[in-house]
């Protein structure tokens, strides 16, 4: 069974995931911003064995880290969709116009596609692009365990901003009405930012998505 620990990182508190397989305690790290030493302390406290990073989309507090821990442990850097591959580049300058340390341009081991899916030990996550934050937005599903991992998509009671360069937000719209509700009301999801809440309960209350 898939288990996780959410481990809020930078300044901008996102909400980075350390997700691994019970089974065989091999383990990756979704959206590594920054603040490494903090997450292999509990990566070490866990006692699992990272083998991966996931990108849900390469904005500099989800991805900024993301070349020195791939780098300091020789790690495969999977995701995001291509779509981001301007934000991958553009990181130094992202990082300097936001106040966050240095960050370094990569190239990911593996590019995602909607459909596409990502293993770690006996576990399997479904990979959907949501494009509208992002234009190479990604989310992990966790069939299994019921959970989601949706980056910047959607917030509790709120949505990911469209105001970035290439933001589109009546395509975000479409992507979690289309691409994250099928997944069921019952899914519970990890946002970017803030507290967990689940598809259900933003189709009742969120007013940017809630059902008519």
């Amino acid at each position: 069974m898939l288990r996780y620990l959410t481990v809020p990182v930078t300044a901008f508190a996102q909400n980075c995931s350390i997700v691994w397989c019970d089974e065989t305690k091999d383990a990756a790290v979704i959206d590594p911003g920054g603040d490494l030493d903090r997450l292999l302390a509990e990566v070490k406290r866990l006692g699992v064995n990272l083998k991966a990073i996931w990108l849900t989309h390469a904005h500099i507090d989800h991805a900024g880290g993301t070349a020195d821990l791939a780098e300091q442990l020789g790690l495969p850097i999977i995701g995001p969709h291509p779509g981001d591959q301007f934000w991958i580049t553009g990181l130094p300058q992202q990082g300097a116009m936001f106040g966050f340390p240095p960050a370094r341009a990569f190239t990911p081991s593996r590019w995602l596609a909607d459909g596409d899916t990502v293993q770690i030990g006996h576990s399997v996550l479904q990979v959907r692009h949501c494009p509208g934050h992002t234009p190479g937005h990604v989310v992990f599903h966790s069939t299994e365990a019921k959970r989601a991992f949706v980056g910047d998509v959607l917030f509790a009671g709120s949505i990911g901003r469209t105001d970035f360069p290439q933001g589109n937000h009546a395509q975000l719209i479409s992507s979690i009405r289309e691409r994250l509700w099928p997944m069921g009301d019952e899914t519970v999801f990890i946002p970017g930012h803030g507290p967990e809440s689940s598809f259900g309960a933003e189709r009742r209350h969120n007013p940017h998505v809630r059902d008519a």
